[in-house]
């Protein structure tokens, strides 16, 4: 077996995964989205951050040493050695050097003078008037000028807005994405205190469902947090293989303190297999529970739903 000195291995430590694909290994990295990673042969190990998870097989680390241990299967002189011949031919040059990526401006559309139609477009599918308000009132939700079209909007944990998603209220048919929105960051309502537990959902009209469920059964509709998806998540054929929702992994990176998540994805066939994938390949750290709506496609058809059921109650 090959020896290595302590020096070494405290060189080989220092070096990230992403610095060494980038210059020993530039054929092996792919990037994902925005600032994130992932490799050729292993696509559900992700790199960001300066860390790097392999999803698929819950295991992960900081450096290019631990990567080549846990996933190459090297021993441990043999990886210290291949980090130090590489970077005896090619030293890496300094991050510094590098032109730094440039962000995209999220172009939110125009405001328009009042919410009027937003407000009576989400309350004609059910939704109750008092989430609306609190989505305005905290800049989550507006209503565009020119198209009179409801806008959606996520922030980043420094309340940036980083992704905005429309829905028609004429053509209520209409949905689409603001140009410039960061996928990584999708249509959220914070906990009123610290919670572990997260509820997921394919829509904001989903989100906004559940909260009036919870206000009517006399809960706090703001017990726990809730997060939408960005649009349908289609896993892999081989859900092993897939990854987490992009959306769900910045959240659950953004919120360390979550420990606990319930599904509460469509009862159609994407949103079933949607729900068994996230269910299998989240690391065992985390609780999930696949709670769907107990009839109708969604969340929101079940709003619906049970609306009906309370009205003729109500007057008697």
């Amino acid at each position: 077996m090959p020896y290595v000195t302590p020096e070494q291995i405290e060189r080989a430590k220092q070096m990230d995964l992403l610095t060494y694909l980038q210059y020993y290994e530039p054929q092996e990295l792919v990037r994902f989205s925005g600032n994130v990673y992932t490799t050729r042969t292993h696509d559900s190990l992700k790199i960001s951050n300066g860390k790097w998870c392999w999803w698929s097989r819950n295991i992960g680390g900081r450096s290019a040493l631990d990567y080549l241990i846990k996933v190459r299967g090297m021993t441990l002189p043999e990886a210290v050695l291949q980090i130090d011949r590489q970077a005896a031919v090619t030293p890496p040059v300094s991050p510094k050097s590098q032109e730094p990526s440039e962000q995209k401006k999220l172009l939110l559309p125009e405001k328009n003078e009042n919410n009027d139609r937003v407000i009576a477009y989400l309350m004609g599918r059910g939704i109750h008037r008092e989430i609306i308000d609190y989505c305005i009132r905290t800049n989550r939700l507006y209503e565009s000028h020119d198209y009179h079209n409801a806008v959606f909007i996520s922030f980043d944990r420094q309340d940036f807005p980083k992704y905005a998603t429309l829905r028609g209220t004429t053509n209520k048919r209409y949905m689409g994405e603001v140009n410039g929105s960061n996928k990584h960051f999708s249509f959220s309502i914070p906990a009123r205190q610290e919670s572990r537990r997260l509820h997921l959902f394919e829509s904001a009209i989903d989100l906004l469902s559940y909260g009036t469920l919870e206000l009517l059964a006399d809960r706090d509709w703001r017990q726990d947090c809730c997060l939408s998806l960005v649009g349908i998540y289609k896993p892999k054929k081989i859900i092993e293989e897939s990854t987490p929702p992009t959306a769900l992994m910045q959240y659950l990176k953004d919120f360390p303190q979550i420990k606990e998540i319930a599904l509460h994805l469509d009862n159609d066939t994407a949103g079933r297999l949607a729900a068994k994938t996230i269910k299998t390949i989240l690391p065992p750290i985390y609780t999930v529970s696949d709670e769907p709506p107990k009839c109708g496609k969604d969340v929101n058809d079940y709003l619906k739903i049970t609306l009906k059921i309370r009205q003729p109650r109500e007057r008697e």
